[in-house]
């Protein structure tokens, strides 16, 4: 098994080999391009994400700063994904991201983990885990979503939770660790914040 694929399959392996550091530099190096954009450089900013991204859908907006270990080289981005300030991708491996999905500011999506022996950290051994978020999905500021795990579509995740485990369709999770707090439901299609009401002509 190469490097790359010791990478991409959950198998131990050391990430300042080699053959892995020139790659990694070079997709930090067009992170470091899109990062010292001005706001008004917009085509700019969406013709690197084209370069960076292993694969990015149309109307997708990412503020700076933005940080990931490969610059983006292992992110599968569907349609209209926002990204507020801070999004860090740990994208050692893949991260996929469905349609329609938002990241407040400061949210943490990590594929790499080391392991709980010391006597293998210390030879700086990792391993990572591929995470997948659904469609239309909020994950609110300061979350953080951990190696291995999948999130269903409709999800919100309240913020500052950490995702430890797969969350299914159409809840709201909370916490740390983050847990199911109920489905999405009929008060849901009634009100948007509290008691403030949505107007119906929203949904038609």
């Amino acid at each position: 098994m190469t490097i790359f694929e010791k990478m991409h399959s959950t198998a131990l392996y050391l990430p300042n080999d080699d053959s892995i550091v020139p790659e990694q530099t070079r997709c930090l190096d067009r992170l470091y391009d899109y990062n010292q954009t001005r706001p008004t450089e917009g085509a700019k900013r969406a013709a690197l994400l084209q370069e960076m991204f292993a694969e990015i859908g149309s109307g997708c907006y990412i503020e700076p700063p933005f940080h990931a270990n490969f610059g983006g080289k292992h992110v599968h981005f569907g349609d209209n994904i926002y990204a507020n300030f801070n999004l860090t991708l740990v994208d050692d491996t893949h991260i996929y991201v469905g349609d329609c999905t938002m990241f407040g500011p400061n949210v943490t999506v990590a594929t790499a983990e080391h392991p709980i022996l010391p006597e293998l950290r210390a030879q700086g051994y990792q391993y990572n885990a591929p995470v997948h978020i659904g469609k239309n999905c909020w994950i609110g500021a300061g979350a953080i979503i951990l190696p291995g795990v999948t999130i269903g579509d409709n999800v919100v995740v309240g913020a500052g939770s950490v995702v430890t485990k797969d969350l299914p369709d159409n809840v709201v999770a909370v916490g740390n660790p983050c847990r199911v707090l109920r489905p999405v439901g009929e008060r849901d299609r009634m009100y948007y914040f509290k008691d403030c009401a949505i107007d119906p002509d929203l949904l038609r």
